[in-house]
């Protein structure tokens, strides 16, 4: 008797271990962490499964996440990766890495914010807005005021070596092609448009007066709206090939060590639960589920005109241009 409660007892303890072991997730993110770790503590909150996150360090934003997963490619340690937009979930899916899961919350979001194939799906975008003086009497409307004569010297725009800038440029290149893509670039300079270090210096140096306009993510605006500062959104080209839209996307990790967890937790992130905290967070994400509750300086989804964009070849375009880019800032 004594025998069999011990082999009892042991056989408790080894299935509580297991239990314990398999009840995990692992995640890399590149969303910011003040804005993802409240998010992740909530799932497991609610779940019961245990987060393990691994977050991108400022320095190493979005890329060393990413290298990391590649050089783990033969032996998977994530479950699930959290990008911040979906150019690196592109670039996952090309190498290999990705692995198709189509989740039921996936319904409502738009195909053009989803792979086709299931690789990834798109939720909460940043939207690639104009920030302008609120005194300015005729507020600029697209993209190519920065070229139009009125605005000679009048306004900024990031590095676009670095950041959302990066990615708009190398999504303007694949959509005009490399030969109207320069021209662009060149008349940028023959306008007087000035380039500062970021989206954050840009709407400061328009809020300071020192600009009229800038091309920043919407939460660069909505920050400083909320501050009380003299300035205001535009929605660029709704007349036009519409707003460039960058939403956060989600990844199944090939070979994931708890690909059922991953699931869970792939299903929660596209929720509309999800997708309104992220709204009434400080990063002002818009939601890619139309109706969900917001914040009045946002507009829903279905508002908004928003640029046709091919990941894909937008992944391969970025490391094109990346000689262009340089050349043009002068390194």
């Amino acid at each position: 008797m004594r025998r069999f409660l011990v082999a009892l007892f042991i056989i408790s303890i080894l299935s509580c271990s297991r239990n314990e072991k398999d009840n995990v997730v692992v995640v890399y993110v590149s969303e910011d962490r003040v804005f993802s770790e409240p998010i992740l503590k909530d799932f497991e909150r609610k779940t019961g499964i245990k987060v393990k996150a691994i977050y991108d360090t400022e320095e190493a934003k979005s890329t060393g996440i990413m290298n990391r997963l590649i050089a783990e490619k033969e032996h998977p340690r994530a479950d699930v990766y959290w990008a911040n937009e979906p150019i690196r979930a592109e670039v996952l899916k090309q190498k290999g890495i990705a692995q198709p899961y189509i989740s039921p919350n996936a319904e409502g979001i738009s195909e053009k914010f989803r792979d086709p194939e299931g690789y990834w799906t798109g939720f909460s975008a940043r939207a690639r807005v104009l920030i302008v003086r609120k005194d300015v009497k005729e507020k600029p409307s697209s993209i190519m005021d920065f070229i139009n004569p009125r605005w000679k010297g009048r306004a900024v725009i990031a590095n676009p070596l670095f950041g959302t800038t990066t990615v708009h440029m190398a999504v303007l290149f694949t959509i005009w092609g490399d030969e109207k893509g320069r021209e662009f670039l060149e008349k940028l300079k023959e306008n007087g448009v000035a380039i500062s270090s970021s989206n954050g210096e840009s709407a400061d140096m328009v809020s300071s007066g020192k600009f009229d306009f800038s091309l920043v993510d919407n939460d660069d605006v909505v920050s400083r709206m909320r501050r009380g500062e003299p300035v205001e959104m535009v929605f660029p080209d709704q007349n036009g090939m519409g707003t460039l839209l960058l939403p956060n996307a989600v990844v199944l990790i090939k070979g994931a060590p708890h690909p059922e967890n991953g699931k869970k937790l792939i299903d929660y992130l596209l929720s509309p639960e999800t997708e309104r905290k992220l709204a009434f967070a400080d990063c002002a994400q818009i939601p890619l589920h139309s109706g969900v509750e917001m914040p009045p300086e946002l507009k829903d989804i279905s508002e908004i005109k928003t640029m046709d964009v091919d990941y894909s070849a937008v992944a391969r375009k970025l490391q094109e241009i990346q000689p262009i880019l340089k050349e043009w800032v002068g390194y």
